[in-house]
């Protein structure tokens, strides 16, 4: 079933060749603009200037090639290769020599948002826009037409310049985001998708819900939605204002799920609500701790469990990624994360916000975004991006006083690498911090502060950020 194209090397530099989106780079791949500023941020760069503390090093750039990919989006990773989705379809990147990463494929499969995950040799890529088929040559569809196409699409990887795509599984108002809750005979995708209209015939309200597609590993084309668990029978959190005047939003679904497999727990941001579910039945999902923030919060976007499965930070989307609320106006507990402990019961006890200071200009969409822990003992640190404010290294190991230790970050969009956007997706991997930015293209990081030198030595040979591993900490 191979209804999509890859474009190679070749012909990626002919685009290149041609002017298409490709800006003039210096040493390492990196765009000639300013020079980098160390200890400089936010209102101090100029316009695509790399701001940056002195504990973290650029060490790579390569701009989206256009029209091949576009709007840069989220990371998986399996060996010594890097996925890197994209609104156009995704790339594969050899990271073996992460200074100079290799484009091994390029496939064109359009679809937004195509977030990405990796079971062995399957790739699973998420559709949440409204097409007229299910094939990587599809268009754009009217979502009030039933005929039209959103869910899951499976590609086999296992010869990674080559990628094949062999199963599509249509989901109830597409796949925003999906996650992998693996097990020993079959993979278990928890779709998350919401805004439900009533004129949707595929999405109508109520949406309380997730879908659950198996994936039988002897045979991946059998692939199936297999349950579509109600999480919130009540309805959920039904929206409102605070005092601010933003508003928050109701749940009508989850935007992303975590899970911790090595607890059998998940943990769900849901618009309007945070909860943590029992998933020892993979397909029977049960929620059993279910918090709201209606002060602060505005949609509940994701959750990061620490090394330890101990703690859950929870990230705020206020302004859905697309405005400035990184500035004293919004001030640092909306637009934020918000840190929980987790009891031995499975209890949320909230702790604290943690937001960046490096406030941006008004021109600058930031917010707490997609983000990984830093395999490091004794100490929960994490990596994150934060749209144009970049991406924050940060210590929450004292839950009530988080501190930013470094950070990476551009100056406002001034068009070169191919628009703005700042990053989608910071996540740590094997030494090195690997960053999609949505119009700057792909980044790779490494922070040098020695008491993160061991974290190094963890080797992984897979990792969804959207589904960790107990780290073997150093």
């Amino acid at each position: 079933m191979r209804l999509f194209r890859t474009v190679g090397v070749a012909a990626v530099a002919a685009l290149a060749a041609s002017g298409w989106g490709v800006a003039s780079a210096g040493a390492a791949g990196v765009a000639s603009v300013e020079p980098e500023a160390v200890g400089k941020s936010g209102t101090q760069l100029a316009p695509d200037q790399v701001g940056r503390s002195a504990n973290v090093q650029h060490l790579f750039n390569t701009p989206h090639v256009m029209p091949v990919d576009s709007t840069g989006s989220d990371i998986t990773f399996s060996g010594n290769k890097a996925f890197v989705g994209n609104y156009d379809g995704f790339v594969i990147y050899d990271v073996t020599n992460a200074a100079q990463p290799e484009v091994l494929a390029r496939v064109l499969c359009p679809g937004s948002q195509n977030d990405i995950t990796i079971s062995g040799d399957l790739l699973y890529l998420s559709t949440d826009s409204s097409r007229s088929d299910s094939s990587c040559d599809s268009t754009s569809s009217p979502t009030t037409l039933k005929a039209s196409w959103e869910g899951i699409k499976i590609f086999d990887v296992s010869d990674p310049r080559n990628p094949e795509y062999i199963k599509a599984v249509e989901t109830n108002c597409g796949s925003h985001t999906n996650t992998l809750v693996p097990g020993e005979k079959s993979d278990f995708i928890y779709v998350s998708s919401y805004s439900p209209r009533a004129d949707y015939p595929d999405c109508a309200p109520p949406h309380d819900s997730i879908s659950i597609v198996e994936v039988p590993k002897a045979d991946p084309t059998t692939a199936s939605v297999v349950a579509v668990p109600n999480l919130f029978p009540d309805g959920g959190n039904p929206g409102g204002r605070h005092p601010s005047g933003d508003s928050y939003s109701a749940t009508t679904g989850c935007h992303d799920i975590t899970a911790f497999p090595a607890k059998k727990i998940a943990a769900g941001a849901c618009m309007g609500d945070g909860i943590i579910m029992d998933i020892s039945n993979p397909v029977a999902p049960k929620v059993i701790e279910r918090i709201q923030d209606t002060a602060n919060f505005a949609f509940w976007h994701s959750a990061i469990f620490n090394n330890k499965g101990t703690k859950v930070v929870f990230t705020d989307e206020l302004g859905g990624g697309g405005r400035a609320t990184c500035n004293t106006t919004v001030g640092p507990t909306r637009g934020a994360n918000g840190i929980y402990d987790l009891s031995a019961d499975n209890q949320l006890t909230f702790k604290s916000y943690y937001k960046i200071s490096r406030h941006q200009n008004d021109s600058e969409n930031c917010v707490a975004h997609n983000g990984s822990m830093i395999p490091v003992a004794s100490r929960d640190v994490m990596v994150q991006s934060w749209y144009m404010g970049g991406t924050s290294f940060w210590d929450f190991t004292d839950s009530d006083n988080p501190r930013e230790i470094g950070y990476f970050e551009r100056g406002p969009n001034g068009n070169v690498g191919g628009g703005g956007g700042g990053t989608w997706s910071s996540y740590y991997y094997n030494g090195h911090v690997f960053s999609s930015d949505l119009g700057k293209g792909f980044d790779v990081l490494k922070i040098t502060d020695p008491s993160l030198k061991k974290a190094a030595d963890v080797k992984m040979g897979e990792y969804n950020p959207q589904t960790p591993p107990v780290f073997a900490t150093r």
